[in-house]
């Protein structure tokens, strides 16, 4: 089976001297468990960590938090390996269909060695597009012509990390959809079931909303400029139900696509509206006076959210244990891969202690936690690259 529409969804329309070998190669590998951490995925080379990060994420969920199993860091492992070609292994690949989920877990268990061989990761993100559906992806994906995986430098796109988090290949990571110079661009549709952090954040290249920020289980994909890695805890507290503060302020920013932390008082009446609130016109005018007293004709979002929604006490206890996993051999300690375990509190602004150091991993973190300090068990500090 060479399916032309599959391929060109992955990789890009195909250049006169087809898919380069190298960046192929690095996205042949297996999904193979470390022999230092019996639960942790190897990574071989740069690339497929948009496919192995949240099938970490996942993995470390249903262990977690779905497994009957006391020690959650003890598995099996296994490994196996063939060489071949782009071009050989497009038209080798057959597609097989299945009328139940019942069907396909009997299936993905027999085929259980198919996944840990050269090619199961590749395979598994075939799966899940065929499942998905071509069309579906293409369209969800803003740019139809911009591949779920760079033919040059081979890094998955934000589209493709996505679908795996979510099930919904949008490129963007705020909440909802939004009105942009007349184009209606796609976000998260509703929580995520595991999050998403990312560095570009702290540069202000972006803003994560709330459904990744947030999600159902307190295990978060984090991105650096060229890699995902995977940080995550066993407190369920980080993840407690959306309050109504964090409803009101995701909705506020849908009417500020700009982040800029306002919005036009002519948008307050369906902002109130959108979080049913009193919106009668006369009651909506009064709360414009007192929202903007000097009639500068905007509502600040801490205003608004500090008249309708005061901020609630936090339920994050002092202090818990993370976790931090990075698949790349030669990201770890000794070149093992392994679970880098720390402690982190989360602090107020007001709390008067010693910052612990500025790192890569910590400012990505406080673009959810603004005053977290971690405080890790090993002598340096686990790598987001």
């Amino acid at each position: 089976m060479y399916n032309v529409e599959l391929a060109e969804l992955v990789w890009g329309r195909r250049p006169s001297g087809g898919l380069s070998d190298s960046v192929f190669r690095r996205w042949t590998q297996g999904f193979v468990l470390s022999q230092s951490e019996a639960t942790a995925l190897e990574q071989f080379e740069g690339g497929p960590c948009a496919v192995i990060a949240p099938v970490q994420a996942y993995l470390l969920k249903n262990i977690m938090f779905h497994s009957e199993k006391p020690n959650w860091r003890n598995c099996t492992a296994a490994l196996a390996a063939e060489e071949l070609g782009s071009e050989r292994f497009h038209t080798l690949i057959q597609k097989h269909t299945f009328e139940s989920v019942t069907e396909l877990k009997e299936a993905v268990l027999n085929q259980y060695s198919t996944w840990k061989n050269r090619f199961g990761v590749l395979l598994f993100l075939y799966s899940v597009i065929l499942t998905k559906g071509i069309a579906n992806i293409r369209n969800e994906i803003e740019d139809a012509a911009e591949p779920l995986i760079d033919p040059v430098y081979g890094h998955g796109s934000q589209s493709l990390i996505n679908l795996l988090l979510t099930g919904y290949a949008v490129l963007n990571v705020w909440d909802g959809d939004r009105e942009c110079s007349g184009m209606k661009l796609h976000g998260i549709r509703n929580q995520a079931t595991i999050g998403f952090l990312t560095l570009m954040e702290s540069l202000r290249y972006c803003k994560v909303g709330t459904f990744l920020k947030s999600p159902k289980f307190p295990i978060w994909v984090l991105g650096s400029e060229t890699h995902l890695t995977v940080f995550f805890a066993k407190e369920m507290s980080l993840v407690a139900p959306e309050t109504p503060w964090e409803q009101a302020r995701r909705v506020f920013q849908t009417y500020d696509p700009e982040d800029n932390g306002f919005i036009p008082d002519t948008l307050l009446e369906d902002v109130m509206r959108a979080l049913d609130l009193v919106s009668e016109p006369e009651y909506v005018n009064i709360m414009k006076n007192k929202l903007d007293p000097e009639g500068l004709g905007i509502i600040l979002l801490g205003t608004f959210l500090q008249e309708f929604f005061p901020e609630q006490e936090s339920t994050i206890p002092e202090s818990f244990t993370v976790y931090h996993y990075n698949g790349l051999k030669q990201s770890n300690h000794n070149e093992k891969v392994m679970y880098v375990e720390g402690t982190a509190v989360v602090m107020g602004f007001e709390d008067p202690m010693v910052r612990t150091d500025d790192t890569p991993v910590k400012r990505c973190l406080q673009t959810k936690w603004p005053y977290i300090e971690l405080m890790w068990n090993t002598d340096r500090s686990p790598s987001l690259n």
